[in-house]
């Protein structure tokens, strides 16, 4: 029973809350695995996600699979928590008695308690990393404001809640301590950050700081709404060298029509002008967007005007998702889903067909390039590794023939790229790992 597994889905703020659970359970006597089929555990958490419908039956199947366990039993004890549990814990206890409790987002002191450990506040900044050592996510707040018509985010996580500057900082520095040289910097909104606790935004500060922070390298910035983007982020990000030329900022839609049918705060006009603003401030910058297609009402019109700004715009990085209805949001409660699921595919693919060829394009200009790049680690032939340009999980890879020369996870290579494909970069190791920078 001192043995637990914590199974993580969905997104990396999911994979935060684990890993702040899991230092609590390190400090109470536990060992741990995660996300593990091969344990002899017998206490099993699954953090889950509640997002879209995937996702759901994601978590769901997830937990049929470990209730099947402990009916055989394989595990013992058997504990459900996030956002699925979050919103439906009375339907979860009914159609699926067997799990022991299920506990929300917040209820950390609970889960601790009913695994037998007592949840301690100067743990609160304590991590066990289920990434490589040498990243980590770094979640700056909590929920979300913006209420957005399709998102269920607020329902689950309630309004934005700031992390503190000096609770965040302190964790950025252990992290640093133990090794992380890369740290993605996620909140559901990143750019709305301090202005509950301290009356105006600033991330720029933040970002600051974390760049006096002996260690980290490199800074990534995710999630950062377009509306409203602070003047000095851009600022900061083209003058501190530590911060990537990267931006994930989730534009969602171009068309004025969709953007307020989906209760955005902004027009294509503002779209445009801080993409403008981006670009020339931040020569060289990656765009990541991620685009949502098949909302109710959406037009043929409505695609053809995304699909010509995705054509101009030429993200670096971009996804599509189809629009799925969630239970309480606006979208939900005020308007047909009147778009079908093959006509969300097929516009879905329309767009992605069309940053195919943009991606392609795009990875072309590297060619001939030299690229300062960290190694994730090796699969088969070749050793995986990313630019600033690329975040892991989500974003292309740098590959890199692995019987050149030995190279070590989570150092810095200078990597010549000899040739692209759509997908990924190839390259050849012309220098040593370089030391870090000051």
């Amino acid at each position: 029973m001192k043995k637990i597994n914590v199974i993580t889905l969905g997104c990396s703020k999911n994979t935060v809350d684990s890993e702040h659970l899991m230092a609590q359970l390190a400090e109470a006597g536990y060992t741990l695995s995660f996300d593990s089929d091969r344990t002899d555990a017998k206490v099993v958490v699954i953090n889950t996600c509640g997002f879209i419908g995937d996702a759901k039956q994601e978590s769901i199947d997830t937990i049929l699979s470990a209730v099947a366990a402990k009916e055989a039993g394989l595990i013992e004890r058997l504990f459900v928590i996030g956002c699925l549990s979050e919103r439906y814990a009375d339907e979860l206890r009914k159609e699926i008695p067997e799990v022991d409790e299920y506990f929300g987002v917040k209820d950390w002191a609970a889960i601790a308690a009913a695994l037998g450990a007592e949840h301690k506040t100067e743990l609160e900044t304590e991590r066990v990393l289920t990434t490589p050592s040498h990243y980590a996510y770094l979640k700056i707040a909590e929920g979300c404001n913006w209420l957005c018509g399709y998102c269920a985010i607020p329902l689950i996580r309630g309004k934005h809640e700031s992390v503190p500057m000096e609770v965040i900082l302190e964790e950025a520095r252990k992290l640093a301590e133990r090794g992380v040289k890369e740290i993605m910097v996620i909140a559901q909104d990143t750019t709305y950050y301090g202005i509950d606790l301290y009356g105006k935004r600033r991330l720029a500060d933040l970002l600051t700081e974390l760049c006096r922070i002996e260690g980290i390298e490199w800074i990534r910035l995710h999630y950062a709404y377009p509306a409203a983007f602070p003047d000095d982020v851009i600022e900061v990000m083209a003058r501190e060298k530590k911060i990537c030329k990267y931006l994930d900022i989730p534009f969602q839609h171009i068309s004025d029509h969709m953007l307020s049918a989906m209760k955005r705060r902004h027009t294509k006009a503002e779209a445009m002008e801080l993409i403008h603003r981006l670009r020339e401030r931040i020569p060289d910058i990656a765009l990541r967007t991620t685009l949502l297609v098949g909302y109710p009402g959406e037009t043929e019109a409505d695609i053809e005007e995304l699909e010509e700004f995705v054509r101009e715009v030429r993200f670096e990085r971009l996804g599509v998702f189809p629009y799925s209805e969630e239970e309480g949001t606006y979208s939900a409660l005020n308007l047909k889903d009147d778009v079908s699921e093959e006509e969300k595919q097929r516009r879905t693919d329309r767009i992605m067909l069309a940053q195919a060829d943009i991606a392609e394009q795009n990875n072309m200009r590297y060619e001939g390039r030299t690229l300062r790049a960290i190694v994730d680690g090796r699969e088969g032939d070749y050793y995986v590794a990313r630019s600033e340009y690329d975040s892991p999980e989500v974003d292309q890879v740098i590959l890199i023939p692995a019987a050149q020369r030995q190279l070590r996870r989570g150092c810095f290579y200078d990597v010549h790229i000899t040739h692209a494909d759509g997908y990924d970069l190839y390259g050849e190791v012309i220098a040593p790992a370089r030391k870090s920078r000051k």
